[in-house]
């Protein structure tokens, strides 16, 4: 019994499916659906006067830099970084984490906590975007960055 019930529900809700969609199509070829709004329906309803221009941009304040005004990003990494089953390791002074992770020009950067960079080959940019999230603030320096994050 209650297989028919539910049977009888799926055929319902499957008629109601049909229905509407026969009524979109219909819609559509009687050509029911509202003119385009950048074209007027008739040349009665052309305004005479140009339409004052509008700008959509957003405030000075909540613009952000497009990629091309930008030189790179960087974010901290405050975790151990692991690469091909092997931990990253900064070559002149052996610390695993805490690191800063520099993106500009196509290449990612490491950068510890004493300041020591190294070309990270096995990162790409696509891994940067991935696991960055939003930037909080712009600087006019490299310096100004490092002093942001507390490097």
């Amino acid at each position: 019994m209650f297989h028919r019930i539910r049977r009888r529900r799926a055929e319902e809700e499957i008629a109601g499916i049909l229905r509407r969609h026969a009524e979109f199509e219909a819609r559509i070829v009687a050509n029911q659906l509202p003119p385009h709004p950048a074209q007027p329906a008739t040349a009665a309803e052309a305004p005479t006067e140009p339409a004052s221009v509008v700008d959509n941009f957003l405030p000075p304040e909540l613009r952000v830099p497009s990629h091309d005004q930008v030189e790179g990003r960087m974010m901290p990494w405050p975790w151990p970084i692991v690469l091909d089953d092997e931990v990253v390791a900064c070559a002149q002074c052996g610390t695993y984490r805490d690191w800063l992770i520099i993106s500009t020009r196509g290449q990612v950067w490491l950068r510890c906590r004493a300041g020591h960079q190294r070309l990270e080959t096995r990162l790409d940019t696509a891994w940067f975007n991935r696991h960055s999230g939003p930037s909080d603030a712009t600087h006019a320096t490299f310096e100004d960055c490092l002093r942001h994050l507390g490097h």
